[in-house]
């Protein structure tokens, strides 16, 4: 198709305001999907987000409307899956922005009108959701215009829900949203968008073509791997896949490239035919974890299983690292970096769901930098490779930059719970007159522990957020080890701040004073810190009663079974060792 015809566009807004609503009506109206085939949120097609109800992988489609070839990309809402979001204005020119007419602007609103600004995409503001009985139509439009400096007159009116506006929509897509550019450039160039595994075609890429055609006659090279393929398939997403003889300028498609090694096609990447040597595409930054957890399988012969798994999840998902680690507790597993907690939570369900995996995760950390005396720098995943005392310098923990637009009522609550976390005030200002934006500094270990939850429970569910790595600040902190009867257990070892050490040590050990099973001797629970006893908790022994079949006689042979009963425990004491079951581990890990 002539490339003028042709309008790459993704949909952006914060989560739950109807991006995937909206994509259902397109697909309907433009007679991509027949009606009684479309199901709610269609594009959703991820059991876990229709269960969950959002969007976690972005998603193209091809649509034909009024002789022009429309490119739709539905994104994620959620903070943790913003990567996504870029990925996708890599592959448009333009954005359709979703505010909802009850809710109004939003945390990730702001931050996704700045990444579609920086990516010099074409924004179309849209309300949506006007069919609500509670929709401010008018006061989000004025607040539309007060923080973005919108034009009123550019701002549609929809509702994804009943359709009414998105023909108006489509038209004015085709009107304002430019054509992909014509390249210099008239050799093959493709950006890889993103990436998945088939079990029959191999490895499909996601692509946009910036420049060229490419054919299933053509053999490609993928410039940053070096690799050669010759594609199975070529084809466009209809929402499901469509073959077809070439992709052209500006259009986005999909190519199987039948490999079979995921490590062969990366996300970011150019493709172009064997014997062109065009100009690279500047591609993506990598994306770098915030959040590190450890993922071991409770049936320690499922590792194999477990590392495939990760191998193909990561093609699909850049942000997911992992890298391997054992335990003498709990086996073989893989230290796994992802972006925030959902991410984490969404990646061990599908590897549970769709590869029929038993899991267990341990706690969440952070990567510290750890400076030596020696002068070397050290990044610290885990507490197990937390350094000597005497060998540090100091040490830096990661800290973010971050934004919440709440309800104004809220001001002292979100004030309080952000103090509370450490945070330092950086702004606040009051886009209208009933909400408030705050821009705090806050330490990414405390988002890390339950920031979002506190968050939504002091604002009534009102308070969004949104953030960005800040760099890195220097921070007082320990490794503390935990001690069951005299010797230290590995895996229950953490990083605490100096200031809370004797807090998060005694509420550890009453936990595992309740998980532990009591031993024939008293057992002594402590947390230690440079070998300073912080807190300790003791687990009682179990006692049988020597006495039970003695009736009556002597008190000196009563005295006489109870001694020998003491010292037997005395000597267990010095000589047992306590065992402590994986359920215990999993129990107190889960915690």
């Amino acid at each position: 198709m002539n490339h003028e015809n042709i309008r790459n566009v993704c949909i952006i807004a914060h989560i739950d305001h109807g991006k995937s609503t909206l994509a259902d009506r397109f697909l309907e109206i433009t007679g991509t999907i027949e009606k009684r085939d479309l199901i709610d949120r269609t594009l959703d097609s991820m059991e876990l987000e229709q269960e969950k109800g959002i969007t976690i992988k972005l998603k193209a489609v091809r649509m034909m409307w009024k002789g022009y070839q429309l490119n739709l990309i539905d994104t994620p809402g959620h903070v943790d899956f913003s990567y996504e979001v870029s990925r996708s204005m890599a592959a448009c020119e333009g954005a359709l922005l979703i505010v909802d007419a009850s809710q109004g602007i939003q945390a990730q609103t702001i931050s996704n009108v700045y990444k579609a600004l920086e990516s010099k995409l074409t924004i179309i503001p849209i309300i949506n959701k006007i069919d609500l009985p509670n929709a401010e139509i008018q006061k989000t439009r004025q607040d539309l215009v007060d923080t973005f400096n919108f034009n009123k007159n550019e701002i549609l009116e929809v509702s994804a829900k009943t359709g009414e506006g998105v023909k108006h929509l489509l038209s004015e897509i085709i009107e304002k949203i430019p054509a992909p550019k014509k390249q210099k450039e008239s050799e093959l160039r493709a950006l890889v968008f993103d990436t998945f595994y088939d079990d029959f075609l191999g490895v499909v890429a996601s692509v946009k073509i910036e420049s060229g055609k490419v054919e299933t006659k053509d053999k490609v090279r993928f410039m940053a791997t070096k690799i050669f393929s010759q594609p199975t398939e070529i084809g466009f997403y209809n929402p499901k896949r469509q073959k077809t003889k070439k992709l052209e300028t500006g259009e986005v498609g999909y190519i199987a490239t039948g490999l079979k090694n995921i490590h062969n096609v990366r996300v970011g990447d150019t493709v172009t035919l064997e014997n062109s040597n065009p100009t690279p595409l500047p591609g993506y930054r990598d994306v770098k974890p915030f959040v590190f957890i450890s993922i071991f399988p409770i049936e320690n012969n499922k590792f194999p299983n477990l590392r495939n798994a990760l191998e193909k999840l990561s093609l699909s998902d850049a942000a997911l690292s992992y890298e391997p680690e054992s335990s003498v507790a709990l086996g073989f597993g893989f230290r796994c970096g992802f972006l925030g907690l959902l991410h984490a939570d969404i990646v061990q369900e599908r590897l549970e769901r769709e590869y029929n995996l038993n899991l267990l995760s341990t706690t969440p950390t952070v990567e510290y930098k750890v400076k030596l005396t020696n002068g070397k720098l050290q990044m610290v995943k885990s507490a197990v490779d937390f350094p000597d005392r005497t060998k540090i310098n100091f040490v830096e923990e990661p800290w973010i930059l971050l934004k919440i637009i709440s309800p104004a009522e809220y001001i002292g609550n979100i004030i309080s719970l952000s103090e509370e976390r450490r945070g330092i005030m950086k702004k606040m200002i009051y886009p209208s007159e009933n909400k408030v934006f705050f821009e705090y500094e806050l330490p990414l270990s405390e988002l890390v522990y339950n920031f979002f939850n506190d968050l939504k429970s002091v604002s009534s569910g009102f308070a969004s957020l949104d953030y960005v790595f800040g760099g890195y600040k220097k921070i007082n902190v320990e490794k503390m080890d935990i001690l069951v009867h005299g010797r230290i257990v590995e895996p229950l070892s953490c990083i605490v701040l100096k200031q809370k050490e004797k807090e998060i040590g005694g509420a550890l050990l009453k936990k595992l004073k309740d998980i532990i099973p009591r031993q024939q001797f008293k057992v002594a629970l402590q947390a230690t810190i440079n070998g300073k006893v912080v807190a300790r908790e003791d687990i009682p022994a179990m006692r049988k009663d020597v006495l039970s079949g003695i009736y009556g006689g002597h008190r000196d042979r009563k005295n006489k079974l109870l001694d020998r009963q003491k010292k037997g425990k005395a000597r267990m004491k010095r000589i047992g060792k306590v065992d402590i079951p994986q359920e215990a581990f999993r129990q107190i890990l889960r915690s």
